[in-house]
């Protein structure tokens, strides 16, 4: 694996956007940032391969740089003329982008940039790739539609070979509209009026943009789920334009030694048998590598690179007949932050790999074992990062639509409704929990699927629920983080502000997992590194870090106390300060540590000892 990430690395192909790279570009410097926004370099932002699940040699170009975009009206067509540069993949409300602009339901935005294909690329199939874009998009190629696509959080493509012109330049140009919250789309924590738990809009582009060129027949994805009790991967692939009689052989790979290998027809699933496996977690996070070869008459037509790992979670019931979360079968405390993924100068889009990663770092040396990934979808290098260092994720669907009622209190009827969505509405959050459910399936260190959170856009909850399940068998699904709750899914999951609280054993445990999805939010404003002056707030606020740390260590006591009881897992409110909620580990900034991180790992690891849990 580490060889793998390092080839990746070396091999970043960076495009010239030809007419914006020579304007001019400049950090916005209103509010604070972190240490990594000065490093960003506007010719080659976030130059990293994008996608370390799916590796295809070297013959790739990052887009990422300077375009040049423009705002017009919702109703009007592509610009003649542009207002200026902005820095991709950075949102045009972001301070990274050099723009700091809202957009709104009644604009549009639009993207133009120039490009060159290289001569590696000829003679071959061209795929124009997007991470992400927010949240309506369509995208011509030398004038010409290319494609739409909906959806603010999952990976897409589209085949531009038909479109390129021979020689010279070719323009590239992205229509973007975004309602944030004023329309029933999956819209996060963004909202036009930023307050309290909601933050600053992002709109169009937020991850990287770039080409790849692949033969006329070629894998696009590949699915690969571990079963550790059978000593199995299942492994089947998405190829494109397959022909009857092509093969998939299947490589499985420590270093560079082949220790097990399959050959299947490539419209079917493979199952490799796997011996004396490693198993993945968090104190021994081991990937295998993979080498997936399409095969024709004998002959490779595409290879890709990839890698997995042998993991299970479920569920089982300990000697008081309660149900725990079991990590390869067994008992294993899950304690983490609720993390948000925001970022004071990219907003949902980290400045640098490197400051991207920090996070992750960070939140290994105070002593977490997990992250609760709060209603935002990563980059894939995200998860990758977290697949190497052994950290297990909780991933949210970004909600939308809000305006239910909210009970969260379980076993209460007063205040809960679902929400009566529109077909519209329906369709938008399944078609993109589905897609994002297929972008992250490959990862090893997601363990839960949180459909809902605090009933914000909650619909239908037993069959989105049911169908989340059976989608995913791989993993445990937390029905509704904080209610409203139901008998269905296989977590109950109370949030209690500030201190610690479980569901009772007796009345909930026997068929569900006991967890405390939200507390803490202790709040301590740092002079000179919050988002704003006024409004700063947390769930209980300090004025000193030993205070606030005091309370802190008081509540990782209480929760030594209820793991016996029957809690299985516990997030914190939070990774760092966002906007106007001054309750991180971190500030915003990331340039102030609240508690020292040594006291930190000291009081977290203790909640690990087995002897808690029988």
């Amino acid at each position: 694996m580490k060889k793998l990430v390092s080839c990746l690395l070396s091999s970043v192909c960076l495009a010239t956007a030809a007419n914006a790279q020579q304007q001019q570009w400049h950090l916005i410097k209103d509010r604070i940032v972190t240490q990594w926004a000065e490093k960003v370099d506007p010719k080659a932002p976030l130059p990293e391969y994008p996608r370390p699940m799916l590796v295809r040699s070297n013959n790739w170009q990052n887009l990422n740089g300077l375009w040049s975009y423009a705002i017009t009206g919702k109703s009007q067509p592509q610009p003649s003329t542009y207002d200026g540069s902005i820095l991709v993949p950075f949102a045009v409300e972001s301070a990274l982008s050099g723009v700091g602009r809202n957009v709104g339901k009644d604009s549009l935005l639009w993207y133009k940039t120039t490009i060159s294909i290289p001569a590696s690329m000829k003679n071959k199939e061209v795929l124009l790739h997007f991470g992400a874009v927010d949240w309506q998009t369509e995208v011509f190629v030398n004038g010409a539609s290319v494609g739409k696509h909906e959806g603010g959080y999952d990976p897409f493509s589209f085949n531009i070979t038909s479109f390129l012109k021979k020689g010279g330049k070719q323009e590239v140009a992205v229509r973007v509209w975004d309602p944030t919250d004023d329309g029933p789309q999956p819209a996060g924590k963004q909202v036009v009026k930023p307050e309290g738990i909601w933050y600053t809009p992002v709109t169009g582009i937020w991850q990287t943009v770039w080409l790849e060129a692949v033969p006329k027949t070629y894998i696009a994805s590949t699915k690969q789920t571990p079963d550790v009790d059978k000593h199995t991967l299942t492994l089947s692939a998405d190829v494109q334009n397959v022909q009857d009689g092509d093969k998939l052989k299947i490589e499985v790979l420590e270093g560079d030694k082949v220790i097990a290998q399959q050959e299947a027809n490539a419209k079917e699933a493979a199952v490799i048998s796997m011996s004396n496996e490693k198993l993945w977690s968090p104190s021994n996070p081991y990937l295998y590598d993979l080498k997936v070869t399409l095969v024709r008459n004998n002959k490779p037509v595409d290879e890709i690179r990839s890698y997995f790992a042998m993991r299970k979670i479920s569920m089982a019931k300990d000697a008081k007949g309660v149900q725990r979360m079991m990590l390869n079968n067994e008992f294993l405390f899950q304690y983490g932050p609720l993390d948000q993924g925001w970022w004071p100068d990219g907003l949902y889009t980290p400045p640098t790999h490197e400051a991207m990663v920090y996070d992750i770092d960070q939140l290994k040396k105070m002593g977490f074992n997990m992250i609760r990934k709060h209603i935002k979808v990563e980059p894939a290098t995200y998860y990758t990062y977290c697949d190497k260092a052994g950290i297990l994720l909780w991933q949210d669907m970004p909600s939308g639509d809000r305006g239910n009622g909210w009970e969260n209190r379980p076993g209460i009827y007063d205040h809960q409704t679902d929400k009566d969505r529109t077909a519209a509405s329906e369709g938008y959050y399944r078609k993109e929990w589905n897609a994002i459910m297929d972008a992250l399936h490959n990862y090893p260190s997601i363990v839960v699927w949180i459909p809902f959170n605090e009933a914000w856009g909650q619909f239908k909850t037993v069959e989105i629920t049911e169908w989340t399940m059976k989608k995913d068998p791989s993993r445990l699904v937390n029905s509704a983080s904080g209610g409203n709750f139901y008998i269905t899914g296989h977590i109950l999951d109370l949030h209690n502000y500030p201190h610690p609280a479980m569901p009772s054993p007796e009345l909930f445990g026997e068929k569900q997992i006991l967890v405390l999805g939200e507390f803490g939010g202790l709040g301590l404003p740092v002079d000179g590194h919050t988002w704003q002056q006024n409004k700063n707030w947390g769930y209980q606020s300090f004025k000193t870090s030993e205070d606030m740390f005091k309370r802190y260590n008081e509540f990782t006591q209480r929760i030594a106390q209820l793991i016996p009881l029957g809690l299985s897992a516990a997030v914190y409110t939070q990774t760092t300060d966002v906007e106007g909620e001054i309750n991180g580990f971190m500030t915003y900034d990331r340039k102030v540590d609240k508690f020292p991180v040594d006291k930190m790992k000291e009081a977290n690891t203790k909640l690990y000892n087995p002897a808690l849990a029988k």
